[in-house]
């Protein structure tokens, strides 16, 4: 197949239904904005000219398709005076000649499989144009198909144009379009703007070319899903479920299970390995991958993480994380950017780490927080242990050892380290650096104050289950007076 000579995208509109201040064309599907799907899909056609046409915010989209597109060429179309018209200043100064494609900027569902098809037809037809066209369950709002008496395609009529009969008419025009680059130049400088609107037509070209003769086609879609435009929430919406069941779809069929695709949202630049398996509410999203026997969900979002094989992550959220092979995850867990978690380790319940390392078979079982730090093979981390990682000031890091025993309850401030095989006291608040093979203890020694509840808290139900317990209301007197 011929490569395409020039694709022209139309992204000027206002998208003022969506109500936001985020461009139409910048919202986003499954990880990518909208244009940002269009321009992939085009991408196999290997066009030699690239051109954008943009209006409505006009410096932010610019930046975007620059970004993700740098061979793209953005024309800026100052004043909207419809699709003709964008067309027409999309070719000012383009000597190319061949093939045309055409095509809006908010048609996200649309696939290369689908283009590639199209403009191999159009190629084998020799067509002067060629117009995609779908069969809609309900197609207000869309231009209509015109045929003449042999079935070749006469023309198109938008609906504010149309009378009765033809807006009875089920086959639409989806707005994706192929010309011949001479017919094309030749029949729009003819169009106007008399039609209800007041604007120049793209759609008036058909008709044009096919008075003066030319060869006219229209080629219908086996899938309308992926021609459907989005001009409101509504169908941003209507557009992310249709991209879900699809991007779901790929990855049943490539040997992941996925428990209910219907709560299951990835991105389109997930990657997931065979056999791995997907609980419900679960969310993968941005550069996330997956490996194979991991167990993802329920009720976990991932972005940006790498999954190790046979991992599991439940119930968690994750951010910019390796979890490493056969590691357990939540349920409740919090995982922040820069965390490393070795293979076979363990990130337990209602547990934050956050810029650290967790090395092979180590534990953070739970209720703790990791924040800065360095820990060996083979460590556990008691219950209720924080790493004071802060002063106020600066983050400070803390190294901890192979096989070391952090007791419950322990604050570590940092900068500390505490060497291999050592252990820390429960209840401690360790400021100094603790040796390998030593027990760290820092806590004030323990005192009781005999006879204290029936003194104090007397008439309450702690008082009479002391008194039962044989408590007394005075208490031994040490040598110097004091109560002991």
């Amino acid at each position: 197949m011929n490569r395409l000579n020039v694709a022209i995208v139309l992204a000027a509109g206002e998208g003022t239904r969506m109500k936001s201040a985020t461009p139409k064309v910048l919202h986003t599907i499954a990880g990518k904005t909208i244009i940002n799907h269009v321009l992939e899909a085009i991408e196999p056609l290997s066009a030699e000219y690239l051109r954008v046409v943009v209006g409505a915010h006009r410096e932010a989209v610019e930046n975007h398709v620059h970004e993700i597109s740098p061979a793209a060429s953005t024309i800026f179309q100052a004043e909207r005076n419809g699709t003709g018209h964008a067309v027409q200043i999309a070719l000012e100064g383009l000597s190319a000649t061949g093939t045309v494609l055409i095509l809006a900027g908010d048609t996200p569902l649309i696939t290369s499989d689908t283009l590639v098809d199209f403009y191999a037809a159009h190629l084998e037809g020799q067509n002067d144009v060629s117009v995609l066209t779908a069969l809609l369950p309900d197609p207000f709002g869309y231009g209509r198909i015109l045929r003449d008496e042999s079935g070749a395609l006469a023309g198109i009529v938008e609906e504010r144009d149309a009378d009765e009969d033809e807006q009875l008419i089920e086959e639409v025009n989806t707005g994706i379009y192929l010309f011949d680059l001479d017919a094309l130049r030749n029949a729009i400088s003819q169009i106007t703007t008399d039609n209800s609107q007041g604007e120049l037509y793209l759609t008036d070209v058909i008709s044009l070319i096919h008075v003066s003769g030319g060869s006219t086609a229209a080629i219908l879609t086996t899938d309308y899903t992926e021609t459907l435009g989005i001009n409101d929430r509504g169908q941003l919406a209507e557009a992310w479920a249709i991209m879900r069941d699809r991007i779901n779809e790929f990855h049943m069929q490539s040997g992941v299970a996925i428990v209910d695709p219907t709560t299951t949202w990835i991105d389109a630049s997930v990657t997931i390995e065979a056999d791995a398996t997907i609980y419900p509410g679960t969310a993968l999203l941005g550069e996330t991958h997956i490996s194979t026997c991991a167990i993802i969900g329920p009720r976990s979002t991932l972005t940006d993480v790498r999954v190790g094989a046979g991992a599991s992550v439940i119930e968690s959220n994750c951010a910019g994380s390796d979890i490493g092979a056969g590691v357990k995850v939540g349920p409740y867990s919090f995982l922040r950017a820069g965390t490393v978690l070795g293979d076979n380790s363990k990130a337990g319940a209602f547990v934050e780490i956050k810029n650290s390392t967790v090395g092979e078979g180590s534990k953070v079982p739970h209720l703790s927080y990791v924040g800065d730090a360095t820990i060996g093979k083979g460590t556990n981390i008691g219950a209720a242990t924080i790493f004071v990682n802060y002063d106020g000031v600066t983050k400070n890091r803390i190294e901890i050892g192979d096989q070391v025993r952090i007791g419950s309850d322990t604050m570590l401030v940092a900068p500390i380290s505490v060497g291999d095989g050592a252990y820390t006291a429960a209840g401690s608040v360790i400021t100094e650096d603790v040796p390998a093979g030593s027990m760290g203890v820092a806590r004030a020694r323990q005192r009781n104050i005999l006879g204290w509840v029936l003194r104090k808290r007397s008439g309450t139900k702690s008082a009479e289950v002391a008194l039962r317990a044989g408590a007394s209301e005075s208490a031994p007197q040490k040598e110097n007076g004091e109560q002991a």
